[in-house]
């Protein structure tokens, strides 16, 4: 994989969850490294995991199946899963698919961390 086809994700354990904050924008490219971190993340059986999405700038198809896996490993792990930090933009992309009534979404890593 090439840096371009990667995407930066900030990984944080705390109080036994597990918070991803990946930056930039999550399309085809940046989808399959944004999955094996979503997958690592997993692996540590956290007690929940979040996804801090406060500094993506946009986030295409590729993403959004992405988090629907994650949601699919969320229910069948029993872990929840929880999504917070959306811009505008994002949060219109999930409300276009009609994911915002899928998901746990909160404004920010703190409300997350107890929703």
């Amino acid at each position: 994989m090439s840096d371009r086809d990667s995407i930066k994700v900030r990984v944080e354990e705390r109080e036994g969850a597990v918070i991803l904050a990946p930056a930039g924008e999550i399309g085809y490219q940046e989808a399959p490294s944004f999955r094996l971190h979503i997958k690592q993340a997993f692996d540590k059986k956290p007690k929940r995991l979040v996804a801090d999405l406060t500094s993506v700038e946009y986030m295409s198809t590729p993403g959004l199946a992405t988090l629907v896996e994650a949601l699919q490993i969320s229910k069948r792990t029993q872990t929840p899963l929880v999504l917070c930090g959306l811009n505008e933009k994002v949060r219109a992309i999930f409300e276009i698919a009609r994911l915002h009534t899928v998901f746990k979404i909160t404004p920010d890593a703190a409300a997350a961390m107890t929703a």
